[in-house]
């Protein structure tokens, strides 16, 4: 009798086999196809909303969203610890550096927001260039780097990598600045998931994956502008491959320097024995940055501006960061009745991409360190200004070139943004980075973590307000936001990815204030990043520039914004558009409501 036949009590072991072998065949065919099969098959229905999105997350007692799930976890650990929020985004914030530093770290900067119950606080945690370096000789370095062929003979502004790019890191001296007035556990508990999944491991999540791969690329392609690339080899790619999604990643020299930082404080990154081996670093690959720059270092506790909008107001951070650019955008939005035109029309699209170039070119002009450069912020912001910036815009038509507007003085990669709600009230909007990918290449000697380059955006133009200069702070690119309504917190949110930044929060915005989406809607609707105009570095521009669509936006639109002269390219990828995560609140039960998208690893948690 055959002995696969039937299943009641005989032999199937020719079945079984069988099966075995058409399972495989499954697999692979389906790894095989998997690409094409994806590009065909469109999102299920959802019972509620968008079938492209997805319900957002509740919870009433505490909430962190993240870039990284177990980043997250970490956040809420420390919550129901009894730590504050402001503790659960350090915690946080330290576990991202380990687990996401294509993004961020200790070597870079940070910039916050704060709502404590009562009030909005916000930090600047930018660090400045070297002390000891003047204009005149940045430009000499620069000149013999092209002599030597490090870098090429029409490369325009300061190396996007290597030593001459780097600047004091901020972060720490932030972490404990915002601790000493916010927190409520120990350093060492809020440091401590971090070094344990430092030490012991943890599996890397697949969009980080992939920009690990594209990180390891870069820095073989810049290796002739960077002084050493060694340590970055060893720490982050070792036997010369980058971590592939579910592997074992581990970095015992960052969970040594977070242990040190947890036992000494803020004084063992700038003062002590850390900030001894980074100088004794910095000195063996002769880099400008010296043990003066760290000691001297300290952030400021700023106010935030805000320009109302609908009955909302949006808050951003004053210069040296963009944030002001998002405000103006609004400020001139405003002045149009969004509401009435379909949110996927051309119209639509048109009137903020116009805003956001006439609002660059401004930060083009006036945005820089303020302790070098007097910035006009009330004239930049007042709604007859956005009035009068509003109607140079052709409804019909892009235009062809914009100028910053003419105004009297008074007397410009890749990034982390996370969100942090306690049952308390009190909400953190958090965003860091590195700058360009993972940083400048360069890893302290056994140190676990790389340097920022976020001193590529000095302008190198003398008379501009953002031209490099000894102890100055460049222009900066993170910005965390926040949105309330009469005085009352209604949502903690950001958007990462350098100048996608403030046209990310001011769609985000006009999805929710203009269409009434929710807050996972909102962050994971189609989005636009126009690439052009004048920037804060002063280097050659393209007036008219580059608008970057993604797939979402319907070929019809697409079709009439070329018609209407404006340069679009469609992108698939997700790569360009940014990672978001809110928290806002339920403003009828008053719990959480948090959001994180698609073009990230990251979730909400909530308890």
């Amino acid at each position: 009798m055959d002995n696969s036949s039937d299943c009641c009590g005989r032999s199937r072991s020719k079945y079984r086999w069988w099966s075995v072998g058409a399972a495989l065949f499954i697999i692979f065919a389906a790894a095989a196809f998997s690409n094409s099969s994806r590009a065909e098959l469109g999102p299920g229905a959802r019972p509620v909303g968008f079938d492209w999105s997805r319900s957002p997350v509740y919870g009433a007692n505490g909430m962190a969203a993240t870039a990284q799930p177990l980043a997250s976890q970490v956040a809420i650990d420390v919550l129901q610890a009894g730590g504050s929020a402001v503790d659960a985004a350090i915690a946080a914030n330290a576990a991202l550096g380990l687990m996401e530093p294509t993004g961020n770290g200790i070597g870079g900067d940070l910039f916050a927001i704060v709502w404590d119950g009562q009030s909005l606080s916000g930090y600047n945690g930018s660090g400045r260039s070297p002390s000891g370096q003047t204009l005149e000789q940045l430009l000499q370095r620069i000149a013999d780097m092209k002599a030597s062929g490090a870098l090429a003979a029409d490369y325009e502004g300061i190396p996007s990598h290597g030593s001459l790019s780097v600047t004091v890191p901020g972060t720490v001296d932030a972490w404990f600045a915002l601790h000493e007035r916010f927190g409520k556990l120990p350093m060492q508990q809020v440091l401590a998931p971090a070094i344990k999944y430092a030490h012991q491991g943890f599996p890397v999540s697949p969009v980080i994956a992939y920009y690990f791969a594209g990180n390891q690329r870069r820095f073989e392609q810049v290796a002739p502008m960077v002084e050493e690339l060694d340590n970055a080899r060893s720490t982050y790619f070792k036997e010369g491959k980058s971590p592939v999604a579910g592997e074992m990643f581990r970095n015992p020299d960052l969970g040594n320097t977070l242990s040190a930082i947890a036992q000494g404080g803020r004084d063992a990154f700038y003062k002590g024995e850390l900030a001894k081996r980074m100088d004794a670093y910095l000195q063996r690959i002769d880099a400008p940055l010296r043990y003066r720059d760290f000691a001297e270092h300290r952030g400021e506790w700023v106010t935030p501006l805000s320009v109302d909008y609908r009955g909302y107001t949006l808050h951003e951070l004053p210069p040296n960061g963009q944030g002001m650019a998002a405000l103006q955008m609004l400020s001139i939005l405003k002045n149009y009745d969004l509401a009435s035109m379909p949110r996927d029309s051309a119209q639509v699209f048109h009137l903020m991409v116009e805003a956001k170039r006439l609002a660059f070119e401004d930060m083009a002009r006036y945005y820089a360190d303020t302790d070098f450069a007097k910035i006009p912020y009330q004239q930049l912001l007042s709604d007859a200004y956005g009035k009068a910036r509003a109607a140079l815009i052709d409804p019909d038509k892009a235009m062809p070139e914009v100028s910053a507007g003419e105004v009297k003085l008074e007397g410009e990669g890749d990034t982390t943004y996370l969100t942090v709600a306690d049952g308390n009230g009190m909400m953190v909007s958090l965003i860091q980075s590195n700058y360009r990918g993972m940083g400048s290449g360069l890893v302290p000697d056994g140190m676990g973590f790389m340097l920022q380059d976020r001193g590529e955006l000095f302008a190198l133009q003398e008379g501009h307000p953002n031209v490099y200069a000894p102890g100055k702070r460049p222009f900066h690119t993170i910005i965390p936001a926040f949105l309330s309504k009469d005085g009352k917190p209604v949502m903690s949110f950001g958007l990462m990815g350098g100048g996608m930044q403030p046209q990310g929060h001011v769609q985000i915005v006009v999805n929710m204030v203009d269409y009434g989406m929710n807050v996972q809607e909102a962050g994971d609707a189609a989005r636009f990043l126009h690439d052009g105009g004048r920037t804060p570095e002063a280097l050659s521009f393209d007036p008219l520039g580059t608008l970057h669509v993604e797939t979402g936006v319907p070929a019809e639109t697409v079709m009439k914004l070329r018609a209407m002269g404006h340069q679009v390219k469609v992108d698939d990828r997700g790569v360009m558009f940014g990672g978001y995560q809110a928290i806002a609140i339920d403003p009828n039960s008053g719990a959480y409501v948090g959001a994180t998208e698609m073009r990230k690893d990251g979730t909400v948690a909530a308890y």
